[in-house]
């Protein structure tokens, strides 16, 4: 069986379908970094492989990937109790209705004094987001920074995002930046504990920063320091990935102006619908993988304890049984309900409080809506760019990274734009 480690670094998104498509609707099984390898994909996919009596994540990331996205001893590679534990302190602080709230509030403030600085000059979209949103999480969290630091650490967790899954320069570059970040955080940790014990105010709570500085695991021990920055960085670094859901909105709304009209006339409703069509429709994650915790069966496919198994997630959000006219763009199939939990997976299936689920995917769905709102209210000129979305390329974005000028918030207080927008410049 021929290893197909290079293929899928070289073909990134279309790796998947085309060994679908040899398979002919049978499992794909392969080999990935010499281990075998079965992807699980169609019904009942998600719920067999967030099963915790088939698949386990210790050891299942390999270390490049541990390296840049995760960081060494994060929650990701946590089974069993000592998942769980760990996984209680991302869920009170990310899956609250007063945090999710506290923190799209961060971003709505920032944004306007953002699209003032781009007044008169060409920006790059997805730059600009990245420092927004991470000036926006520090400060909630209890790290405020600077105009430029909020940038610098931006600019880190989209290169530790950005080089993840290829060789080469833009993977050193990203081992670099998570390492600096890791650093700058390691210290924030010790000066906290160093300066007091742990104190909570009285009807104020504690700061993401200071929950997880003083965090006891399933040992009862604090996390190291080291440890307690790489969890802070899944916090941060997350929420810096809405930068590509933010230019993707943006790609939408270029496409297809006419959805400008519905967002403007929102109370809210339309713009989280487009938040949660932007996540299904682009591609972001093209899978998750474990471990086969013991001897089990896929679909009459043996699966030898220990295997490697990857969770198609793109496919899932692209399954026409799921999702009628999966190649349409269109935020209707939202309106009036939320997605069943194991239909939309662009963050990964199952529970969110008890399983591997990211526990920020509220959080996500919420910022996204405040950005597309914010976007449909920008006055701006799209220049002539490249806006094609590279799938050979892992993580993938607009080429141009979405360029726009003359930015500036133009709705008047009847809720009607001043002039046209997200169509080019002439």
């Amino acid at each position: 069986m021929i290893d197909s480690t290079a293929s899928l670094l070289a073909r990134g998104y279309a790796w998947l379908p085309g060994l679908q498509e040899r398979a002919g609707g049978e499992p794909v099984v392969t080999r990935l970094m010499g281990r075998r390898t079965i992807v699980l994909d169609g019904p009942g996919a998600v719920e067999f492989f967030y099963d915790e009596q088939h698949v386990l994540r210790e050891g299942a990331l390999p270390g490049p990937v541990l390296d840049t996205l995760f960081g060494r001893g994060a929650v990701h590679t946590l089974d069993g109790d000592r998942h769980r534990v760990r996984k209680d302190l991302f869920v009170s602080l990310l899956m609250s209705e007063g945090g999710i709230a506290a923190l799209t509030e961060r971003f709505t403030a920032r944004w306007p004094r953002a699209v003032a600085g781009w007044e008169g000059r060409e920006v790059v979209l997805f730059d600009e987001m990245s420092a927004v949103l991470a000036g926006a999480v520090c400060d909630w969290m209890g790290l405020p920074l600077s105009e430029g630091a909020a940038r610098s650490i931006g600019e880190d967790c989209v290169a530790a995002v950005d080089g993840f899954a290829t060789a080469g320069p833009r993977h050193w570059k990203a081992r670099r930046a998570r390492a600096r970040q890791e650093r700058a955080l390691c210290r924030v940790v010790s000066e906290l504990r160093a300066a007091a014990a742990p104190v909570r105010t009285e009807g104020r709570p504690r700061s993401a920063l200071a929950t997880v500085a003083w965090h006891r695991d399933a040992d009862g021990r604090l996390l190291d320091p080291r440890t307690a920055a790489v969890e802070l960085l899944n916090i941060i670094r997350p929420t810096v990935a809405l930068s590509w859901f933010a230019v993707f909105a943006a790609h939408a709304l270029h496409s297809a102006p006419v959805h400008r009209d519905r967002l403007l006339a929102d109370d809210g409703t339309y713009a989280r619908a487009f938040a949660h069509e932007v996540r299904r429709f682009y591609p972001f994650a093209p899978f998750v993988a474990g471990l086969a915790a013991r001897d089990l069966r896929w679909r009459d496919t043996p699966v030898p304890e220990g295997s490697l198994l990857l969770l198609d997630l793109y496919g899932r959000d692209h399954d026409p049984d799921v999702w009628p006219r999966p190649c349409d763009f269109d935020p209707c199939r939202f309106m009036g309900r939320e997605p069943p939990p194991n239909d939309l997976v662009p963050q990964g299936g199952g529970d969110a409080r008890t399983g591997h689920r990211c526990p920020g995917e509220d959080i996500t769905v919420s910022l996204l809506s405040a950005v597309v709102t914010g976007l449909a209210q920008l006055d701006c000129d799209v220049p002539e760019q490249d806006l094609t979305i590279p799938l050979h390329r892992l993580p993938t974005r607009p080429r141009s990274g979405f360029v726009i000028s003359h930015a500036r918030t133009a709705v008047r207080a009847d809720g009607v734009p001043s002039r046209s927008v997200w169509a080019p410049h002439r």
